[in-house]
C-alpha cells in the first residue's frame, strides 16, 4: 500500500513559520500587514483547494470484495486486502508479487523450497496434504488451491468453510504462466503479474541468443537428479526442462523424449542402460546422492556420455531451483545455465 503524503499542508506549515521567523528578525511587531479584497480572495480560495485535495485523498472508496468463478466454476467470495493467505505449493507467485503468506509449502516435516527462503524466512511450515485442522489453526481470509487434485472429494467444502477457497488450476501440472496471472488476478494483482511474465520472456529471449551464441545452437542438453541409488530424467515439457529446451531452445536428447513420452511426471527414474546412452552434450546435474561429482562420474555408465568427456556437467544442490517452476524458480534456473555455459566458453 501506498502511504499518503501531504505535501501541500507540509509547505503551509513550513511557510507560515517562515513569515513568523521573519517578523521577528527584522523587529517589526508594531507593523501590520493589510491584504487587499482581492489577495483575501486569492488566499481563501488557496485554502479551499488544498482543504479539497486533502479531503479527496482521505475519502478514497475503500477496496471491496469482488467475486471471482475459480477453475471448478465455484464463485468465490474474495476479501478485498486479503491478510492471511495459504497458497500451498503457490508460493513462488506470490514471492514474485511480493505477498508474504502465514504459511509455506513443507514436505518430510521440514523441507521447503529453498529458492524461496530469502523471501519467505521465518514463515512457518504447513504439511503438503493441507490437514484441515492445521489450515484452520492460521485463520486464513483466503486459501489458494493449486489444482483441483487437492480438493477431490468433500475437500473443497470443508476448506471453504475455514476461509474463501479459490482453485487455480485443474491439472495436477498447470502452466506456471496461467498460474501466475490468475494469483495475479485473484490478489488484485493482474498489472504486477503481467510484468513479471513480461520481464521473464525478455529474460529468457536475452539468454537464448546469448546461448545460441556460445555453443552454435542445436546443442543437446539434459537435467539429472542424482539420489542414492537412482538417477532421475526431467519431462521435456516440465520443470526446469520447460526452461532448458521451450525458452532456451535447447536441443531435447533422444533419452529424454523417450522419458517424457513414458511418464507425465516431473521426473522419471533412468534406467542404467538408457544413461549410459544418453546423447547430451550438456548435463545439468542436481546432486542429492551425498557423493562429489567426481565420484559420480568415475563410474563407467557415465563414460561415454558426450557431456561427461567434454567437461561439460554443471553440478547444483537440491537447495537450488532446479526441481520446482515458477517466475522465480524459472529465472534463476536461467541464471545457472547462462553462468555454467556461457561463462565456461
Amino acid at each position: 500500500m501506498q502511504k499518503k503524503t501531504f505535501k501541500s499542508l507540509a509547505f503551509t506549515i513550513v511557510g507560515g513559520l517562515a513569515l513568523v521567523v521573519s517578523a521577528c528578525s527584522n523587529g517589526t511587531a508594531d507593523t501590520a500587514t493589510t491584504e487587499t479584497p482581492t489577495e483575501q480572495a486569492a488566499t481563501d480560495t488557496t485554502t479551499d483547494t488544498t482543504t479539497a485535495e486533502t479531503t479527496t485523498e482521505e475519502t478514497a472508496a475503500p477496496a471491496e470484495d469482488r467475486v471471482l468463478t475459480d477453475s471448478m466454476g465455484n464463485e468465490v467470495t474474495i476479501p478485498a486486502e486479503p491478510k492471511a493467505i495459504i497458497a500451498s505449493y503457490l508460493e513462488d507467485n506470490l514471492v514474485a508479487l511480493g505477498v508474504k503468506p502465514v504459511a509455506q509449502w513443507m514436505i518430510k516435516g521440514n523441507s521447503y523450497q529453498d529458492y524461496l527462503q530469502d523471501s519467505l524466512s521465518g514463515v512457518p511450515g504447513i504439511p503438503s496434504d493441507l490437514p484441515l485442522e492445521v489450515v484452520a489453526s492460521y485463520s486464513p481470509d483466503l486459501i489458494l488451491m493449486d489444482s483441483a487434485e487437492l480438493v477431490a472429494g468433500d475437500k473443497y467444502k470443508q476448506y471453504s468453510a475455514i476461509a474463501p477457497t479459490y482453485v487455480v488450476g485443474n491439472a495436477q501440472n498447470n502452466s506456471w504462466r496461467d498460474e501466475l496471472l490468475t494469483v495475479g488476478e485473484v490478489l488484485g494483482k493482474k498489472d504486477e503479474a503481467q510484468k513479471v511474465l513480461d520481464d521473464y520472456e525478455a529474460k529468457a529471449a536475452d539468454a537464448k541468443a546469448k546461448l545460441d551464441e556460445a555453443t552454435g545452437g542445436a546443442k543437446k542438453a539434459a537435467a539429472l537428479w542424482v539420489l542414492d541409488s537412482d538417477v532421475y530424467v526431467v519431462n521435456q515439457n516440465l520443470s526446469s526442462g520447460d526452461v532448458i529446451y521451450n525458452d532456451l531452445g535447447m536441443t531435447v536428447p533422444d533419452v529424454v523424449k523417450q522419458s517424457s513420452e513414458a511418464s507425465e511426471a516431473n521426473w522419471s527414474s533412468l534406467s542404467l542402460e538408457l544413461l549410459a546412452d544418453m546423447d547430451a552434450d550438456y548435463i545439468f546435474l542436481v546432486n542429492g546422492s551425498g557423493k562429489t561429482k567426481d565420484q559420480i562420474l568415475t563410474d563407467p555408465v557415465w563414460q561415454n556420455i558426450p557431456a561427461v568427456k567434454e567437461g561439460h556437467v554443471y553440478e547444483f544442490t537440491g537447495e537450488k531451483s532446479w526441481l520446482y517452476t515458477g517466475a522465480v524458480a524459472n529465472g534463476e534456473m536461467i541464471d545457472d545455465v547462462l553462468s555454467s555455459v556461457v561463462g565456461a566458453q
